[in-house]
């Protein structure tokens, strides 16, 4: 097998420390299966990202996070790259124009969904009228912006074929945000809506029992902050094709923060992935690298190891900088920021030298802030195939120093 198990957590790859002592307190807290880390974890709030925990009859809302439902679309399109390489700088001028990235963005063109329609906002009534109109409010406004912090819209060249692939990577946005902090404010008796007291990363995870009306009501509303995320990365992705001209033959979505109901090993269980992406036999997901680095779309093998890998795998390369490392601290008085280990001009260089048409992204989310994506990839060689390997040739992203609390 090529993971390893240490303390009783199954790891694939490298092993952090602070991440293992994070998947380490998880598997200690609760009714625990079994705790995972995929290769590209590191550190996240209570539960690792690129942590899986398993549960008999608990979920747990710190595990799912604060960007419930965040995950990617990826789409082939009838084109190839050649078709629009002499002009993607204008291409890349229009996603940033008609596209709503950063924090607190509301959408200029409100979209309609059914989704707001579901009776899964119910839930939000039985909290309170004002709650449920609040976010419902929310909802509506930014339902098809991007965010910020690690959050794309990206056009790729594949490798071998010269296919034009198109790709996002969002979540659910100030609604998920909203849900995951207002249900861990139930849980420890606060008021929905009210301020939650300052946390740690390093925190045991919140548990709820899914036979609870706590837990149940929870499980329905991450459930629909995952239908809105599935419909922003939808919605961003007609935009895209649109802006193209282009038509979808083929296509990958998954969330890669979110609860399952699964079954394994003959027992029912609630599968906590963050920052994981589902792996099951014969199951597509796109798994995204560095701005200068390879992107993949992967399909899970029916193997003794992904059956141990309760069907995980990662969701990208995993960071080895944090983003203070790589830009350095920020006077939001001044707007500057000062002891940062990447330049821009370096970040931008990199990027130039890989053939990259960048808009927006701070150095926080340079190359140099990830590991390589073949080495968590391979990893995890016996769980997973590549089916297509895709080189990103136009990327777009918030601008540089945006905070995104709503980021994975």
């Amino acid at each position: 097998m090529a993971y390893q198990t240490i303390g009783g957590v199954r790891v694939w790859g490298n092993p952090d420390e602070g991440a293992l002592a994070q998947a380490r307190t998880c598997a200690e807290t609760g009714n625990v299966v079994q705790a995972l880390l995929m290769a590209d974890h590191h550190k996240g709030y209570s539960q690792p990202i690129g942590g899986v925990i398993a549960y008999d009859g608990q979920i747990s809302p710190s595990g799912v996070g604060y960007d419930i439902g965040c995950g990617n679309k990826a789409v082939r399109t009838n084109l190839n790259a050649a078709d629009v390489k002499g002009r993607i700088g204008n291409i890349m001028n229009e996603i940033a124009r008609k596209i709503s990235f950063g924090i607190g963005r509301a959408n200029s063109e409100k979209v309609d969904h059914a989704l707001f329609d579901d009776p899964d906002w119910s839930v939000y009534s039985a909290v309170g009228r004002q709650e449920h109109d609040k976010l419902k409010a929310l909802a509506r406004d930014q339902l098809g912006t991007v965010g910020s912090g690690n959050h794309f819209v990206d056009l790729f060249e594949e490798f071998g074929t010269g296919r034009l692939w198109i790709a996002n990577h969002f979540g659910s946005r100030g609604f998920g945000h909203k849900t995951a902090s207002g249900f861990l404010n139930l849980a420890a008796g606060r008021e929905f809506l009210g301020k939650a007291p300052g946390e740690t990363m390093d925190q045991p995870p919140t548990l709820l029992d899914m036979d609870s009306e706590l837990g149940d009501m929870y499980f329905r509303a991450m459930k629909l902050a995952g239908r809105y995320a599935y419909a922003g990365r939808d919605y961003v992705i007609e935009q895209l094709l649109a802006i193209l001209g282009a038509e979808s033959d083929f296509e990958v979505h998954n969330h890669h923060n979110f609860a399952w109901k699964e079954t394994h090993n003959g027992k029912d269980a609630i599968v906590v992935r963050k920052g994981a992406t589902p792996s099951a036999p014969g199951q597509t997901g796109f798994i995204g690298g560095s701005m200068g680095d390879i992107s993949v779309i992967v399909r899970g093998k029916d193997t003794a190891e992904n059956r141990d890998s309760f069907y995980s795998t990662v969701h990208g390369a995993g960071r080895i900088m944090s983003r203070t490392q790589a830009a350095g601290k920020m006077n939001w008085k001044s707007r500057t920021r000062s002891g940062g280990a990447i330049s821009p001009d370096r970040m931008a260089e990199a990027v130039r030298d890989y053939g990259v048409e960048l808009r927006g992204a701070g150095t926080d989310e340079s190359p140099f802030v990830y590991r390589k994506l073949q080495e968590v990839l391979d990893a995890h060689a016996e769980t997973i195939d590549v089916l297509h390997v895709l080189r990103p040739i136009g990327v777009c992203m918030a601008g540089a120093d945006e905070f995104d609390p709503y980021k994975d």
